[in-house]
């Protein structure tokens, strides 16, 4: 939810003018999808966003500091003051396009982070930092300056009047109760965008929901919260949890989520629009007086994108209205060509780190293995119901590589059998389909395939260090800073998580 907002509060007209200008929006939206052809080029774009940690291994909020340090646009706040984000440049995937990923990504990352060592932290690509503790989130001082920061905050508790539950079971059982969304804070991830045309969307969609299970068990990395081992990505329940606008009774009532995997599959993207306004009432009814459309005649649609943006599906529907010409001043700002209106989806539910090429590998798991199910005749989802999916999604967020799921042709079996036997061939064969130059699939694949078969994700690596360091005798508190120094060396040193030894 990049949009700033000017506003934190709002009357109840603003809200019904602004309900009125969402159903208007998606008239408008469904006209021009029905008119124009979206280019659809198939370009791939990431967001990674990042902890700052200090040389005690616990969180920095110096994000202020650390961003003046690093004088790069292409890194912004994020909701807590220990987080930024990378937005990183679009590209192709054909050719060498996932190597170039990977040496523009470290390349920046190594920048970034050597600057943000002179404002006193390093970077960390993790998906919870595990020395994040309860002081850490009380307070104010946790969340980052920017109204639409205090705004969301704000709107998240007055929806759902009451302190905000926080109950996971796994190894440890955590129940405890935050006074804002601080929680949310401490769940960093890496976002995935590809671009698709029109008639390709629901395909798309459907083939990334259908994935989502097995994708997030082999690449779980947020095994602890708040010094409690939960589940095997812990980031997906913490994040639905604190940021949930509903109080008990809504819950048991059936109310949806505001993080929400879906209930159906679906036909195109206004199906994902339709259900934004008819099922979430709006968080930040900021109107934006502006119905303009670009040059080329795309519609702006301010209101419905902001919606979009506090509505948190795990692959999330994004249309942009693209960009004008913008001429340069001369001086040291370059002019910016056109960028043309485009249709998106946005996978959301992976885990940031635990490296540079184990990040990577996530995303040649994506982009080949949906192009596979797409371009071929298998269409998991007609033969699948969603709410499989869906719970496919829950057992491996909960279990990682140790779940079972269902997939049909094979029935029920273990995520490592599935992802060995087919999944991963198949994202082999999708990356062919994308013309990836084949040293760079034959890769990342092996990345992926040594996680399956040495059983060692990121979020493995991290319990089973931790019980051995507990074992030797450290208390839990000292363990977690010693894993969590021993994270930061095995990431910066950059090989990928299958092979770091534990200690």
């Amino acid at each position: 939810m990049g949009t700033e907002v000017e506003s934190s509060t709002y009357s109840r007209s603003e809200r019904t003018r602004f309900r009125e200008r969402l159903e208007s929006s998606l008239q408008d939206l469904k006209a021009y999808l029905a008119d124009h052809r979206f280019p659809g080029a198939g370009r791939i774009g990431l967001e990674l966003e990042l902890n700052l940690v200090d040389g005690d291994s616990q969180p920095a909020p110096l994000n202020r500091e650390v961003l003046a340090a690093i004088d790069n646009p292409a890194f912004q706040t994020e909701l807590g003051r220990y987080n930024i984000e990378l937005n990183h440049p679009s590209l192709t995937i054909r050719g060498r396009g996932l190597t170039e990923l990977e040496e523009s990504l470290r390349a920046e990352l190594d920048r970034a982070d050597e600057r943000a060592v002179r404002a006193g932290a390093h970077l960390y690509a993790v998906g919870i930092l595990p020395t994040i503790g309860g002081d850490d989130l009380a307070g104010e001082g946790w969340i980052s300056e920017g109204n639409r920061y205090a705004a969301l905050n704000a709107a998240i508790l007055e929806a759902r009047g009451e302190d905000i539950l926080i109950d996971i079971d796994g190894p440890d059982h955590l129940s405890y109760y935050a006074r804002d969304i601080a929680p949310e804070s401490t769940c960093t991830s890496m976002q995935l965008h590809l671009e698709v045309t029109r008639e390709q969307f629901g395909p798309v969609w459907n083939a990334a929901q259908a994935i989502a299970g097995p994708q997030v068990a082999l690449a779980a990395n947020s095994p602890m919260f708040l010094g409690s081992r939960l589940w095997a990505e812990t980031r997906i329940p913490v994040f639905q949890q604190s940021t949930d606008t509903r109080g008990p009774e809504l819950a048991r009532q059936g109310v949806r989520p505001r993080v929400w995997f879906g209930e159906r599959w679906i036909e195109g993207i206004d199906d994902l629009f339709e259900e934004n306004i008819a099922f979430f009432p709006a968080l930040l009814p900021e109107l934006s007086g502006d119905g303009s459309s670009t040059a080329a005649g795309a519609p702006r649609l301010s209101e419905l994108l902001l919606h979009n943006g506090t509505v948190y599906r795990w692959n999330r529907p994004i249309y942009d209205p693209g960009r004008d010409e913008q001429p340069g001043d001369g001086g040291s700002s370059p002019a910016q060509p056109a960028v043309p209106a485009n249709l998106r989806v946005e996978n959301r539910l992976l885990p940031a780190g635990p490296t540079v090429v184990d990040m990577v590998a996530n995303a040649a798991f994506f982009f080949g293995l949906v192009k596979y199910l797409v371009e071929t005749e298998e269409n998991p989802w007609e033969r699948m119901s969603f709410a499989v999916a869906r719970t496919n999604f829950y057992e491996c967020a909960r279990h990682g590589l140790n779940a079972s799921v269902y997939w049909p042709g094979y029935g029920d079996l273990p995520v490592t059998e599935l992802l060995d036997r087919h999944l991963l061939p198949a994202a082999r064969h999708g990356l062919e389909l994308l013309e990836v130059d084949n040293a760079s699939a034959e890769h990342y694949l092996s990345v992926l395939t040594g996680r399956t078969r040495t059983g060692q994700n990121g979020s493995t690596w991290m319990t089973r260090s931790l019980a051995r360091l507990e074992e030797s005798g450290m208390p839990r508190g000292k363990a977690l800073a010693a894993l969590v120094a021993d994270y930061g060396g095995y990431m910066r040193g950059g090989a990928p998580v299958h092979t770091w030894p534990l200690p």
